[in-house]
């Protein structure tokens, strides 16, 4: 019994973390904190475990990765082939 609580006191322990940033920022966050009726170490540790989390959105570059090639000559004018299909599709 005494290890399961010996290792349940461990599992949620905290570690100290010192940081140096700028005075007027660390103000700023503190009156933030304040606001938010928590600690600026609460603060830091949902940062954390924000930019932590694994992302479950692609980025735009992401996406346009997965796009399949065109049929698109690279060296073409895109206007001049704009124009052409239009003048194609509504008969001018």
């Amino acid at each position: 019994m005494r290890i399961i609580i010996i290792y349940a006191y461990f599992r949620f322990m905290k570690t100290r973390l010192n940081l140096t940033i700028d005075n007027d920022l660390l103000l700023t966050i503190k009156s933030i904190a304040h606001k938010k009726q928590t600690s600026v170490s609460e603060l830091v540790e949902e940062y954390f475990k924000v930019i932590a989390r694994p992302s479950r959105r692609k980025n735009i570059l992401q996406l346009v990765d997965t796009l399949p090639d065109t049929k698109i000559d690279k060296e073409a004018d895109l206007k001049d082939l704009y124009y052409k299909s239009q003048s194609e599709k509504h008969g001018f």
